[in-house]
């Protein structure tokens, strides 16, 4: 690796640690010196792999920047989006502490980077530092509390409720566009409709209908929210 190259890796590393966001702020000064020596960083342009279904988890996965989707493949290869993950989030977490091969992908929507520290690593910071087990206990439970009400949502909800409640969701994990009104992210139909437990040709279908009513603007991928209060309701109406 060259000096430059290294020097990049090296701060994009402090940067994660040091993020008002990150877990990694109740760490000390020496804790935080040596967890930057044990971390590597990882460049991923959009459509690739961060990790696969079925392999072994590499270690404790941070996004520095970027935007992420972890899917799993279900019947006839259909995939189903489980998490959308942003900067400074952990991803692919559960199967390393839980000592299993991963049970989703996660693949770049854009190009992204991520921040890996060693099982070992984490382990023995762990086992020294209760605030950062405390940290990440809450993260990791601030997760789980969202996806049990995601599996309401796609079990219960209509599709009508469903695409508005994905829209939101993409809504508050990305924010706005300087506009004010345009999602800060740009999916295919395909990933709205696998984010939302529908087929694309529905989901396209509704979009439209949402944008007929007036509730929403489609310029291709950008999707930009007219009506936030009506957007709410058909979600909570389901």
């Amino acid at each position: 690796m060259i000096e430059s190259d290294k020097k990049i890796r090296e701060q994009i590393c402090i940067e994660v640690i040091n993020h008002p966001n990150s877990v990694y702020n109740v760490l000390s000064p020496e804790e935080k010196e040596n967890l930057q020596q044990n971390m590597s960083c990882s460049f991923f342009k959009k459509g690739e792999y961060i990790y696969k279904e079925g392999e072994k988890p590499i270690g404790l996965i941070s996004l520095k920047e970027g935007k992420v989707k972890i899917f799993k493949e279900g019947v006839g290869g259909r995939e189903q989006i489980v998490r959308m993950a942003k900067p400074i989030g952990f991803i692919g977490y559960r199967a390393l502490f839980a000592e299993e091969n991963n049970i989703a992908s996660a693949v770049a929507i854009e190009d992204s980077v991520t921040c890996t520290v060693s099982y070992d690593m984490i382990l023995k910071l762990i086992k020294t530092n209760s605030e950062l087990s405390l940290s990440i206990i809450r993260s990791f439970a601030t997760e789980l509390g969202f996806s049990n009400n995601r599996t309401v949502t796609l079990t219960q909800k209509h599709i009508r409720g469903r695409l508005a409640e994905s829209l939101l969701f993409l809504r508050d994990t990305y924010g706005f566009e300087e506009d004010g009104v345009t999602i800060k992210v740009y999916l295919s139909r395909e990933d709205i409709a696998n984010l939302s437990n529908m087929t694309t040709s529905n989901a396209i279908r509704t979009l439209s209908t949402f944008a007929g009513e007036g509730v929403i603007a489609i310029d291709g991928r950008k999707i930009k929210i007219l009506d936030k209060v009506k957007l709410d309701r058909i979600s909570k109406l389901g």
